[in-house]
């Protein structure tokens, strides 16, 4: 029996050792051919992947004059776990911070909400964008610091101090950004504001990397198997703007000293020929580590530079609405071009009066479109809305007239390829049912025939107003960009999309506009060279009236509709008139005369006092 159990444990014990032999070849079967943890832990010491950043694409206007480039830069990174020990007082002295910004720096580069993915193994961005004077005096001190160094980039540069809206900005991404598109990590750039944001995929590029040799003491020694393994960055795509710099600037010299925005489009293609927001600032002082300080600056400015009214501003479009409100009447057959309605000073009906100026009457569509009559158009919309023939119900009429506004590109964002668009408003039958309960008329919404009451629109829109006059009928999506490299636009900018109205009727309305320019509203937009076609605003504010102006010119074969929009600037014909010729001349001439540049002058010269402005 002893024998028995003496027998069992010597086969117990020798199993046991076979086993152990057995664990212990395969454990080291596995982490000298099968693992690569410690090859990894190797090379990480011996091997570091640095990012190749792209270069930005290229911005130039219509006509090949550069807007943007890059001019070379230098980011200050750190390896968390390499760092340990280094001399924070001299560090900060060699880069002209204090420790207090260190310190919050290294908190900011730890924190996984600020900075998902955060490694202490990987390089984080601790500075950037250095200037080159910058980058040399600290790479001949980098030696002292461990665990830093250096990565090449480019920053964005502007040829002048044009164009900021459309142009827009890039700054370092936030966690947003970096949740929504694995592209980016902390320290990363992207286009804030204007084209920089809404074409960033294109103008971003493809990262590279370069795989670097280090030596114990972490000095990088060389390019691991002479880049073999490395990977050259793509550069962005360069893009074409649709604007005509000349344009842009004497739009912006126009606009000084006062609120507003001047809108250009080509009628044929939908082009931006020119987008004015005033007042505006330097796209040039939006660069490097001040981005951040400027911002702040001109986001806390009353005047509100930041926003681009041309998209954004929501403004009762006035008299340059009439056109909208002809169309739609003679298309509907609520009058005819022959069509006469009385004018005593105003639209005079049960009590109610929408006041006018002095002019002939009765008068028919074209010249009350060229004397801006409102009480023809207040008429108009009357018999609309009351027509019990042709509609059921003034609900009914009312969604009909809605739907001809919005055809128009009215009501909503028309698509322009840029961020911050607005919508404007044009009110539909639900609107008026909840505001009054049910019980209203067209009395009751009389003024939105004159584009007051509740209609708003963008400039944008009213300049595409314009365009779509001039083309009888149909528009293309306006935008900015005109050429993507390597790329074709999106069909929403090669399309055109046609309103309700039949063009015999826009030959009409451009015949009225014709009619205000040669003897009416606009007389200042005549010129000697070629037929313009326009339309004045005047539209009422709670404080002094807006002066607007939308035209077309030339008339037949137009090469450039205009809206032009200045805030308190009285009537039309005060600023938006004679802003709106100068601009068009500018562009159809190429030049202005010596009479025009001396006009532009003192327009340029004229300033608006806004007294404590806030909007």
């Amino acid at each position: 029996m002893a024998d028995v159990h003496l027998s069992n444990r010597k086969f117990v014990l020798g199993t046991s050792a076979v086993l152990v032999v057995i664990i212990y070849i395969v454990r080291l079967f596995t982490l000298q051919l099968m693992s690569d943890d410690y090859a990894r832990r190797a090379d990480s010491n011996a091997l570091m992947r640095r990012i190749q950043f792209p270069a930005r694409g290229a911005i130039t206007d219509r006509r090949g004059k550069l807007l943007v480039y890059n001019q070379p830069a230098y980011d200050i990174m750190v390896v968390m776990r390499e760092q340990v020990g280094v001399d924070t007082l001299d560090l900060c002295q060699s880069l002209g911070i204090d420790t207090t910004w260190y310190h919050r720096r290294m908190a900011e580069i730890k924190d996984r909400y600020r900075n998902p993915g955060y490694s202490p193994h990987t390089p984080q961005l601790f500075m950037s964008q250095l200037s080159v004077e910058e980058f040399s005096n600290f790479q001949e001190k980098l030696f002292r610091f461990p665990g830093f160094y250096i990565q090449k980039r480019s920053i964005r540069q502007y040829t002048g101090p044009y164009a900021a809206h459309i142009i827009g900005d890039v700054g370092e991404v936030n966690p947003a950004d970096i949740e929504a598109d694995d592209y980016y990590r902390s320290g990363d750039y992207i286009g804030k504001q204007g084209v920089e944001r809404s074409y960033e995929r294109q103008l971003r590029g493809i990262k590279g990397s370069e795989i670097v040799l280090r030596d114990v003491h972490g000095r990088i020694k060389g390019r691991y198997q002479d880049g073999r393994f490395d990977q050259r960055p793509i550069p962005g795509k360069n893009l074409v703007l649709s604007i005509d710099l000349e344009l842009q600037k004497l739009g912006e010299r126009l606009m000084r000293g006062k609120l507003g925005s001047i809108v250009a489009i080509e009628p044929a293609t939908g082009e931006i020929l020119c987008m004015v927001s005033a007042p505006s600032y330097d796209p040039r002082t939006m660069v490097g580590r001040q981005r951040g300080k400027k911002h702040r600056e001109l986001s806390l400015d009353p005047m509100k530079p930041l926003l681009n009214r041309a998209i954004m501003g929501q403004y009762p479009p006035g008299s340059t609405f009439k056109t909208s409100q002809a169309l739609t009447f003679l298309q509907e057959g609520i009058i005819t071009p022959q069509t006469s309605f009385s004018c005593s000073h105003g639209f005079h009906f049960k009590g109610l009066t929408v006041g006018c100026h002095g002019h002939p009457s009765p008068l028919p569509l074209v010249p009350a479109i060229g004397t801006s009559c409102n009480g023809y158009f207040c008429w108009g919309l009357y018999y609309m809305l009351g027509n019990r023939t042709q509609f059921h119900s003034t609900q009914e009429a009312m969604t009909c007239w809605k739907d001809h506004m919005v055809a128009m590109g009215f009501g909503y964002k028309l698509g322009v390829d840029l961020p911050g668009e607005k919508r404007g408003l044009i009110p539909n039958a639900a609107y008026y049912d909840k505001a009054y309960k049910g019980s209203w008329t067209g009395l009751t919404v009389i003024s939105i025939s004159i584009g007051q009451g509740e209609v708003t629109l963008t400039p944008l829109q009213i300049a595409n107003l314009g365009a779509t006059i001039a083309n009888r009928g149909w528009f293309i999506t306006p935008h900015i960009v005109r050429e993507i490299q390597g790329e074709d636009l999106d069909t929403l900018y090669t399309q055109r999309r046609y309103t309700r109205v039949s063009p015999v009727h826009y030959e009409t309305v451009v015949e009225g506009m014709q009619r205000a320019v040669e003897g009416g509203t606009c007389r200042s937009a005549k010129n000697p060279w070629y037929v313009t076609c326009g339309k004045t605003g005047t539209a009422q504010n709670r404080g002094h009236d807006h002066s607007v102006f939308m035209g077309f010119a030339p008339r037949d074969n137009p090469q450039i509709a205009i809206a032009v929009y200045v805030e308190n600037g009285g009537w039309g014909a005060n600023y938006g008139v004679p802003l709106g010729a100068l601009m068009m001349e500018q562009y159809i001439n190429g030049h202005l005369s010596p009479e025009s540049e001396a006009k532009a002058e003192t327009f340029a010269n004229k300033t608006i006092d806004y007294g404590s402005y806030a909007r």
